[in-house]
């Protein structure tokens, strides 16, 4: 079988080599019927489009990036295997790959979108994680590179992204746990640069002076996001001369930590203290008891975010767009139900 070529499209759909190359480089002259018989005829030709070629050409290189920050384990987070297979899925669909990059400190991964960019190594980039302040986005934002983010920061707000209503989330956990009859309440805070930690910790607390009660210091605390992290800083709140019986925490790998720490101290989670998640990754449904925890359909945002990132590429999108997303409550037996 001869290799499929733009004069074979344009052969067997009648339209002009020139219609064709500019049908399957996405430009925007071109309309959306002749577009679709153009790619489905590419598509069942199994045509491959020369990279190097286009990139010469300045055209597109059929490719989105995502960093992964250096904020938690990476590729065996949870958070980000959901949000990765999201992505994944909805750009594969639109004849995209994915670039995908890991780094080991902040200042690499500035260097690692100005080498995207400059280097037209792909047609739009994923963010995630935002800092308070996040050197990203101020680049970003000087760049004429397509960007969409899953979550904010409190600097910027010109650009489009996906966030959920920590506020909110970490609001309802904590009155669950009220309601359960909890007054010595821990919370375990994900790294305070991160912009999710300062709306999760408000909803704490809105909570707490809501039902006038007493936000301990020694029981707040900070810890990586990860099993780790929370694996140990549960071991200073079960060691204080008067613990908690109830501990939330700013994730859900962080909630995994903290019932490995209770289990080992000859305690039940649910029965002896109560644990609380964030985020409601598949295996906080599979661990024994089962995590309550804050649902966001974190795989579904991955989806939206590259199917809103896709417009941008098209120039079919205001570069300025908020998504917020209500979160809603998960009850299993984590917290004693």
């Amino acid at each position: 079988m001869s290799r499929a070529t733009l004069k074979s499209i344009a052969k067997a759909t009648g339209f002009s080599v020139t219609t064709v190359s500019r049908a399957l480089g996405g430009h925007n002259d071109v309309n959306e019927a002749t577009r679709s018989i153009v790619e489905e005829e590419a598509r069942q030709q199994g045509y491959i489009p020369n990279l190097q070629a286009r990139l010469l050409q300045g055209q597109r290189s059929q490719t989105i990036g995502l960093i992964m920050p250096d904020t938690g384990p990476r590729f065996t987070d949870p958070f980000f295997s959901e949000l990765l297979s999201g992505v994944g899925s909805t750009a594969a669909q639109s004849g995209f790959d994915i670039l995908l990059s890991a780094l080991t400190s902040e200042r690499d991964e500035i260097d690692i979108y100005e080498h995207m960019v400059s280097g037209r190594r792909v047609d739009g980039l994923v963010l995630a994680r935002t800092h308070r302040h996040d050197p990203r986005i101020r680049y970003l934002l000087t760049t004429k590179m397509p960007f969409v983010i899953f979550g904010r920061t409190d600097e910027h707000d010109d650009y489009v992204y996906i966030d959920v209503d920590g506020v909110a989330g970490q609001r309802i956990l904590t009155e669950h746990f009220i309601g359960l009859g909890h007054q010595r309440i821990a919370y375990i805070a994900p790294p305070s640069n991160l912009m999710f930690t300062q709306y999760r910790m408000q909803g704490f607390h809105e909570a707490m002076e809501t039902h006038g009660i007493d936000i301990l210091p020694e029981l707040v605390v900070e810890s990586e996001l990860n099993e780790t992290g929370g694996y140990t800083v549960s071991q200073y709140l079960l060691n204080l001369e008067n613990p908690p019986t109830a501990i939330m925490t700013g994730n859900d790998a962080i909630a995994f930590g903290v019932m490995r720490t209770i289990k080992e101290c000859g305690l039940q989670v649910g029965k002896d203290i109560a644990v609380g998640g964030f985020d409601n990754v598949p295996l906080a449904e599979q661990v024994v008891p089962g995590l309550t925890t804050i649902h966001h359909p974190i795989y579904e945002i991955g989806q939206q975010l590259t199917e809103l990132l896709l417009k941008m590429i098209n120039e079919k999108l205001p570069k300025k767009q908020d998504i917020l997303i209500k979160p809603a409550l998960i009850i299993r037996g984590s917290s004693g139900n």
